[in-house]
């Protein structure tokens, strides 16, 4: 089914760079959830009136929430996919991850309403009504749900929406709080129980749950986020492929939308290295990186002495005892300035953000500490900062 709606109704369906594509992608999914949540919504309303059920219609309300939700997705897509302009010259992406944001407090305000009203129902139990065409309208409402959370997903994954997702996510959880609901009904159906009151309340913790997971995930991008692991080892392969460059550090990648990211980046090139030769590298370098990977990338080059052999091994052996102090911890940028009564080793030391301003200075005194050990005459000059990666 998901196959023969991309087909109806998505041009070009496998371009899926081509913001008229994500676009379509995302018209489809809205409309779809649409439609599926107010049916749902109808059934569920009626289901729950004639028994008198807090859990069904709290159900209800939630997918009438959802087909908001779908709402306020498709007019977040079709903002998304607005072209650049002169205010906005990295394009209007980010309006996805906003769409997705006001999702989030569409769930959670469904969530603390239905709260309210089922800690109400503990309080003052009424009887439930057990009708098995009902049970049947809900497992039948779980299938839906199932299938409408499998082709958010899948869909969502193909041109990488956060928005379709974050709708699949809460799709998922409602087949949880459908479940609940049935679960309420066959309970008090054969055990005579008033557990409608807290089946209500678990849907409610339930559907605030979701609301909560996709406010933390919309909120990451427009925050701004570490570099994701992929990405950093994408991105470093790219540069590092190059013949003429060292090594790479201190990539930091700006994301403006799931198709428009712009990315800065150190590489380590020969310090004897002629200058029109290293810029006519990196211009190519950036060409490519935009044409192959999509991605704006600035190139900063640092020169690197490898012509001295005591500079090379002395960095190797301040790299050695920076990790031997702290495993997650890394130097560059080293430089070694030789003079007749000092010698200044200068270089930045990357270190976890785990770490204090106090545990920073710490550090900083035992690497000081350790090199003086091997040659008096070392004085260090360290810029300590951290890093731009995301662990794995």
């Amino acid at each position: 089914m998901t196959e023969l709606l991309v087909r109806l109704f998505v041009k070009n369906k496998d371009e899926v760079q081509e913001p008229c594509v994500r676009t379509a992608y995302g018209v489809l999914a809205s409309t779809v959830g649409i439609f599926l949540n107010i049916l749902l919504f109808a059934v569920k309303l009626g289901a729950g009136l004639l028994l008198n059920s807090i859990s069904v219609m709290a159900d209800a309300f939630n997918n009438l929430s959802d087909a908001a939700s779908s709402v306020v997705s498709f007019v977040g897509v079709k903002l998304a996919g607005r072209p650049a302009d002169e205010e906005h010259p990295f394009g209007h992406g980010r309006y996805e991850y906003i769409a997705a944001l006001a999702v989030s407090f569409l769930v959670l305000q469904v969530g603390f309403s239905c709260l309210k009203n089922s800690v109400g129902k503990i309080f003052h139990p009424e009887s439930v009504e057990f009708q098995p065409v009902i049970v049947f309208v809900l497992a039948v409402s779980i299938l839906l749900k199932l299938w409408l959370a499998f082709f958010n997903r899948k869909l969502g994954k193909r041109i990488n929406s956060r928005v379709m997702q974050a709708t699949a996510a809460d799709s998922t959880g409602d087949v949880l709080v459908t479940g609940a609901t049935v679960l309420s009904l066959i309970l008090g159906r054969y055990s005579g129980l008033a557990v409608d009151g807290y089946m209500g309340t678990i849907v409610s913790v339930v559907v605030l749950a979701a609301g909560i997971g996709i406010a933390k995930d919309t909120l990451r991008p427009l925050l701004g986020e570490a570099v994701a692991p992929e990405v950093y080892e994408l991105l470093t392969k790219k540069v590092e492929s190059y013949e003429g460059i060292l090594g790479t550090h201190d990539l930091i990648v700006h994301n403006y939308g799931p198709t428009h990211s712009m990315a800065t980046i150190h590489a380590e090139v020969r310090s004897d290295a002629e200058l029109e030769k290293a810029h006519e590298l990196i211009d190519r370098i950036e060409r490519d990186t935009l044409r192959d990977l999509d991605i704006f990338l600035v190139i900063h080059i640092d020169p690197v002495d490898v012509r001295d052999k005591a500079v090379g091994e002395c960095r190797q052996r301040v790299s050695e005892l920076v990790c031997g102090l702290e495993p997650e911890a890394s130097i560059h940028d080293f430089r070694m300035v030789k003079g007749e009564e000092r010698i200044n080793l200068i270089f930045d030391l990357v270190v976890p953000y785990s770490y204090e301003p106090e545990g920073e200075r710490e550090l900083r005194k035992r690497v000081e500490e350790l090199l003086k050990q091997e040659n008096p005459k070392y004085e260090c000059v360290i810029n300590i900062e951290n890093s731009f990666i995301q662990k794995k």
